[in-house]
């Protein structure tokens, strides 16, 4: 584990559906002893928390409302991340086939995105001091736009990245148990659809300057977590 010593650090990892963000980038905070943020699962909070108070997804100044309300707490433990609205755990709520069908439409609300993109930002402000879950060790932050938009400054920038056919057989695993043919035709919406959709207000496809790319479509979890170190080794010099 790194022994914190240089500093906070903030390591900023982008992808696409499927990429194994969130196992590699829970896994990499965890070894760092730095705290994780998964921003993606603030915008299924955002998306769950209207579809809660019946609004219409499709009213993009109603969403805007209803999300600038939102009273979302967060644990930042890469161990057992923590998400409540009000005192419900959410955690698992978020995760269903519901919300990953209509969390674009909350996802593309550009105002939607300026709220959260602040509260992102302020959670990356707290970790790089001693008030924060790390205790000013730094963060992991994953998403769409944290190479970009919310964390250009971050000190190291990677864009994980993985074949379309790599991914889908990924996430079909992930929700189906297996990557047979009726599984992944199963799972295309969830991954392509979301990607093509979430494209239209963010780029994180391809790594913009400064960005490293780790493709991990040849690699499982464990080897990829070690190229991602790699890399925050390489850029940053510290270690796990």
């Amino acid at each position: 584990m790194d022994d914190g010593t240089s500093g906070p650090l903030v390591v900023a990892v982008d992808g696409p559906s499927g990429s194994g963000k969130s196992s590699v980038c829970r896994q990499v905070a965890a070894r760092l002893g730095l705290a994780y943020l998964d921003t993606g699962a603030m915008y299924r909070a955002a998306a769950w928390w209207c579809l809660d108070q019946g609004v219409d997804l499709e009213d993009a100044e109603a969403v805007t409302a209803q999300v600038r309300g939102m009273v979302l707490d967060l644990g930042l433990d890469p161990r057992f991340p923590t998400f409540a609205i009000g005192g419900t755990d959410i955690a698992t709520a978020i995760r269903a086939g519901e919300i990953s069908a209509v969390v674009s439409k909350v996802a593309t609300n550009l105002e939607v995105r300026a709220d959260l993109g602040q509260r992102q930002r302020r959670v990356i402000e707290v970790e790089r001091g001693t008030e924060g879950f790390s205790r000013g060790r730094g963060v992991v932050v994953e998403g769409r736009d944290i190479t970009t938009v919310i964390a250009p400054d971050a000190d190291v920038r990677i864009l994980l990245t993985a074949s379309e056919e790599a991914r889908l057989a990924r996430r079909s695993r992930e929700l189906h148990g297996d990557a047979g043919e009726e599984s992944i035709a199963a799972t295309r919406d969830q991954v392509v659809r979301r990607d093509r959709d979430d494209s239209t207000v963010v780029d994180f496809m391809t790594a913009a300057d400064g960005v490293v790319t780790v493709d991990s479509s040849e690699l499982d979890l464990e080897q990829t977590v070690q190229a991602t170190l790699g890399v925050v080794g390489r850029v940053s010099g510290r270690s796990a």
